[in-house]
């Protein structure tokens, strides 16, 4: 479905949940590996506006290009920048929208980026290779703030303990390798019984921080959502809770689900306005186990999902 090394995850209950049909027009907000791309115009005679921040990603997309044209183009951008993208592409309405959201494996693979803790490498972390790396965002935190930072982007439980650690070590010298980081880390916090790496959070920590993920993920569920046809999808995979929780809040909001003010708070009071969308998967949608067994990336994800009402 994709390229060497990249495996989309999810890929039936995303084109079942997206229900691409002939003549409509998608956006693949995440296109990494061009995986979900390549499965939505397969699955239809549609177009597809696929986006990706990664210039690496945009440098694999010429293949795909060549194989899908005119019906697929590719563009260099951000999800908070995507409104703006498609305005200036002619695009005011979208039949489906679709986030895979995280690090790809192509990143995670490949040392220069600065991404995994398992080879060695500059501590960089950009996805689009714009702004403070992580050897930089590092380098002036000092340890209160660092810790704050592991703690939220991270939920790293030692974070005290691990900014204390880093703090320290770059006393000594700049830590300036995803090789020394880990080291200091797993050095700070005793190994996870689960096997999981000490490093794990908190370089999640410091990707989600370097790239603002966050924020873009918020702004994009809003631009996507406003794009949307009568009877249009937005689609959503999340790998981790700290993207996963945004997407349910924005979908149970849309969709008029989320539970109501308290009596004592004074935003009860008003009339809540009628919902433009309806939540098409009540309950986050789970890989199988055979998807898991093949491809164990596929063991974290979340698909959500809703569709905008045909009168809103």
């Amino acid at each position: 479905m994709s390229g060497p090394g990249h495996i989309p995850v999810m890929a039936a209950e995303m084109l079942a949940a997206l229900a691409p049909r002939d003549g409509g027009r998608y956006l693949d907000a995440t296109f990494g590996g061009g995986g979900y791309s390549r499965a939505i115009l397969t699955a239809a005679r549609c177009s597809v506006v696929a986006l990706d921040r990664d210039p690496d990603a945009i440098a694999r997309g010429e293949a795909l290009l060549a194989a899908f044209a005119p019906r697929l183009s590719l563009h260099a951008g951000r999800f908070g920048a995507l409104a703006e993208l498609l305005a200036a592409e002619g695009i005011a309405e979208l039949d489906g929208a679709v986030f895979d959201l995280g690090v790809s494996s192509f990143q995670l693979n490949d040392p220069a980026r600065g991404f995994s803790f398992r080879a060695d490498g500059p501590l960089d972390m950009r996805m689009d290779r714009a702004g403070r790396t992580a050897a930089e965002l590092l380098a002036r935190l000092d340890a209160r703030a660092l810790a704050e930072l592991l703690s939220a982007f991270g939920e790293e439980r030692a974070a005290r303990r691990v900014a204390r650690a880093i703090v320290a070590a770059r006393a000594e010298a700049p830590i300036l390798t995803t090789g020394r980081l880990a080291a200091v880390i797993r050095a700070a916090v005793p190994p996870d019984p689960g096997g999981i790496d000490p490093a794990t959070r908190s370089f999640q920590a410091l990707r989600i921080a370097v790239n603002d993920e966050l924020g873009e993920l918020d702004r994009g569920l809003d631009q996507a959502a406003r794009l949307l046809a009568p009877g249009g999808r937005l689609v959503v995979v999340s790998f981790h809770s700290l993207e996963d929780r945004p997407v349910k809040r924005f979908m149970l909001d849309a969709s008029g689900r989320a539970p109501a003010p308290s009596r004592h708070d004074p935003r009860g009071l008003g009339t809540r306005p009628a919902p433009r969308f309806r939540l098409l998967t009540p309950r986050a949608l789970r890989p199988g186990a055979a998807e898991t067994a093949s491809n164990p990336r596929a063991r974290s994800a979340r698909l959500r999902a809703l569709a905008r009402l045909e009168a809103a």
